[in-house]
């Protein structure tokens, strides 16, 4: 079944074919240098490109395919995202779906980043399983009885991970998207010179992420060092960056060891999972339960995307 998929849930203008879980073509029109000098995502402006990008994205993705001979069906992404992005790819669904008679299938954003592993995989995925979704608007852990059969064990009660990552990279002078860069700072960092605390560490029901006490903590910390140097920025940059991902870890553990269910695999998607050091650490916080880590075959897919 040959699927045109569109998403336009945020600052991405995507749209993608795939041949059951074959990617054939995802093409992917960033809107990130437009929202970089604003400091962050204007909705309007989101939604101005997306109406101007659509249709030249749908045309690419399609390449020399006959859109009214090839494609089976349509799907477009409905939600959670921009209210006033997400209608552009929707209302293009419909129009699509209309012209062609072609059914439409509407997709859950978060859905699709849990899944997106299964895209061009030859791994065997067994359930249940853990889903977790880490991104600039989603941070949720879900148990995967099968698909379509979900139940969500944790997620976030304020900031989400990738929304605090660029809140900490704002602080430190950098711009939009600021993980990313963070990331790359970090790496020239020691994560252990400053202590900064970790949430919820006296919440016995370990069910929830929170990243709004780290952050405030953070701000008065950066507060205190005048006239930080390079070295200085890379050490907070470390330290905020780990103590962050120890949290993700600490409600993994939890959640893995206290659960009634065998879990067999770790599904892991969204824009944070392209940071090589969280890699590092789901991987060896699933080694000892021998729980294998399933991430998208391709970086991109992390990001927004139509394929996943």
């Amino acid at each position: 079944m040959n699927i045109l998929s569109i998403d336009t849930s945020c600052d991405e203008t995507a749209v993608a074919i795939t041949y059951n879980t074959k990617v054939l073509s995802n093409t992917v029109w960033s809107q990130t240098t437009l929202h970089a000098r604003l400091g962050g995502i204007m909705p309007s402006l989101a939604q101005r490109a997306h109406k101007e990008k659509i249709d030249f994205v749908v045309q690419k993705a399609l390449g020399t395919r006959n859109l009214a001979l090839d494609i089976d069906v349509i799907a477009a992404t409905v939600g959670p995202g921009l209210s006033i992005a997400l209608e552009v790819g929707i209302k293009k669904a419909k129009e699509l779906a209309k012209e062609y008679k072609l059914p439409l299938i509407p997709i859950n954003h978060v859905e699709a980043h849990m899944l997106s592993p299964f895209a061009n995989s030859k791994s065997e995925f067994k359930f249940p399983a853990l889903g977790l979704v880490l991104s600039g608007g989603t941070t949720q852990l879900i148990l995967v009885k099968n698909i379509g059969n979900y139940k969500v064990l944790a997620e976030t009660v304020d900031d989400a991970l990738g929304e605090a990552l660029d809140k900490a990279a704002r602080l430190l002078g950098f711009g939009y998207p600021g993980g990313a860069i963070l990331e790359k700072i970090a790496k020239n960092g020691d994560p252990n010179k400053y202590t900064l605390p970790l949430p919820l560490i006296n919440d016995r029901v370990k069910n929830r992420f929170s990243y709004s006490g780290l952050k405030t903590a953070f701000v008065r910390l950066v507060e205190k060092i005048k006239n930080p140097n390079k070295q200085d920025i890379a050490d907070l940059a470390a330290s905020f960056q780990s103590v962050a991902f120890d949290h993700i870890e600490k409600v993994l553990n939890f959640q893995i060891r206290n659960s009634k269910l065998k879990i067999r695999n770790l599904l892991a998607g969204g824009g944070v999972i392209n940071n090589i050091e969280l890699r590092k650490r789901l991987r060896r916080a699933t080694k000892k339960y021998d729980m294998p880590v399933h991430f998208p075959y391709n970086k991109k897919l992390n990001g927004d995307n139509a394929a996943m």
